[in-house]
């Protein structure tokens, strides 16, 4: 791994080269900011620990900027002495990936340049699965959960097979059957998608396999179905769960097939069709329940994507919110560029049932509350200000019994534990800020 090693300290910089470089590192020094940017303009850096206060009292958090600015994937871990860690908290919040306190402790250094570059590593992976599957730019995959989807879906665009996407309301279906699609032998031909639910029986037959002139009521010409558009290409019938049994009988037939009759026609015409279906069904239980045929759900599950909600993959919170702010910022006309750090931990501690769509419309209505450049706690909707649970009053804090350093240390043990170290999904669980969190583990010298 490429690491960069900032400081206006001679010793201190190369005892810790030292430490970098046993550990198998390649490492660059600088002892300036203005000598650090020389180095990343001619140097691919996975990651980069800087000094806070250097020649200038800001100059770590101006060269966290130049980084981030030039660089965004590569990684930023900040050095700081207690007396500055309010300015650490600061820089994570403008996009560090964690700060270490001095005097610098060998093995915390290098557990968090190993992580810091293992995410970088990640970064880049994502960016190539989206190279290869063309469309995915605009689906964000921070989390591990995401990732994985990604990896499926590259994997599943090279063939032609049936693909049952699935998910709650609101995860982004769609864009995973467009993605599926974009890089696929088939994308050149058409991407034809249509909900089918709240459509009668008669119109979406209609719509998926058209009507000969004077075959119903209203039926004054011939007609080609989706079927026939989507020749070639990939048809996406979204929400599936929704579709009437007799409706379920004629795609079955379409798959065992391949072939189509216009309704009115005596005649059948054969095309050429991948088929991507949606649901946020479960469709076992429709089976059950004699909802959804059985023989046709054994014919479409051949291959399932299923994409998590968005409150098992806080992860993708934040990369979401500023994917989306500065495209609605844009469209509403309205200067905002971000979030108070409160308005941001309310955000991450939502459990957020209406998923990414509902996140996109919080954000939305934010902008159009926001009476300043920044969207407060404030300009959030009420389900979001109400769920967490109020800070105990100053008085009744100080009224308040000492807690138990052992049983406190044991409650953030067991919390990680379920989260399986998530600490974003932590901290929503505990009910505080990541950066608390982040404190209290440093201060109970909790390491994973």
């Amino acid at each position: 791994m490429n690491i960069l090693l900032v400081d206006d300290q001679l010793n201190v910089r190369r005892s810790t080269a030292f430490i970098l470089k046993k550990d198998g590192h390649i490492v660059h020094e600088a002892g300036s900011r203005s000598a650090a940017l020389d180095v990343l303009a001619s140097t691919d850096i996975d990651v980069v620990v800087t000094d806070v206060r250097m020649e200038s009292e800001h100059d770590g958090a101006v060269l966290l900027r130049a980084v981030k600015g030039a660089h965004a994937d590569t990684e930023v871990v900040i050095v700081t002495a207690f007396g500055t860690i309010d300015d650490a908290v600061d820089a994570m919040r403008a996009g560090a990936y964690d700060y270490l306190t001095k005097p610098l402790d060998p093995g915390r250094l290098l557990i968090t340049v190993r992580r810091a570059g293992e995410r970088r590593a990640l970064a880049r992976e994502i960016m190539a699965l989206r190279a290869q599957v063309g469309g995915s730019e605009r689906i964000v995959a921070a989390s591990t959960a995401m990732q994985s989807v990604l990896r499926t879906v590259a994997k599943l665009a090279e063939t032609d097979s049936t693909v049952l996407v699935t998910g709650e309301s609101g995860t982004g279906k769609d864009l995973i059957a467009a993605a599926l699609h974009a890089q696929s032998p088939r994308r050149s031909g058409k991407f034809v998608p249509i909900n089918c639910g709240g459509i009668t029986e008669t119109v979406l037959e209609s719509e998926l396999f058209g009507h000969r002139k004077g075959a119903f009521t209203g039926a004054i010409s011939d007609k080609k179905g989706l079927f026939e558009e989507a020749h070639k290409g990939v048809l996406f019938l979204d929400e599936i769960g929704e579709m009437p049994l007799p409706m379920q009988v004629r795609l079955l037939r379409f798959l065992q097939s391949g072939e189509v009759r216009r309704i009115g026609d005596t005649d059948t015409r054969r095309v050429d069709v991948r088929l991507i279906l949606a649901t946020h069904r479960t469709l076992e239980e429709e089976v059950a329940a004699g909802r959804f045929r059985q023989d046709f759900y054994y014919r479409i599950n051949v291959v399932t994507v299923f994409i998590p909600p968005l409150r098992e993959r806080p992860d993708d919170i934040q990369p979401l919110v500023h994917y989306f702010l500065p495209q609605l910022a844009a469209r509403l006309r309205r200067k905002v560029t971000g979030f108070t750090p409160q308005a941001l931990d309310l955000l991450m501690a939502y459990a957020w049932p209406g998923n990414v769509r509902e996140l996109r419309n919080t954000i939305e209505r934010a902008l159009n509350m926001a009476s300043g450049d920044t969207i407060t706690a404030a300009d959030l909707p009420a389900a979001i200000t109400l769920e967490t649970p109020p800070p105990l009053p100053s008085a009744a804090a100080a009224a308040a019994p000492a807690a138990d350093p052992s049983s406190d240390r044991e409650r953030l043990l067991s919390t990680l534990d379920r989260c399986r170290w998530n600490q974003s999904r932590a901290a929503a669980t505990l009910g505080i800020s990541r950066t608390t969190l982040w404190r209290k583990l440093r201060e109970m010298r909790i390491e994973q």
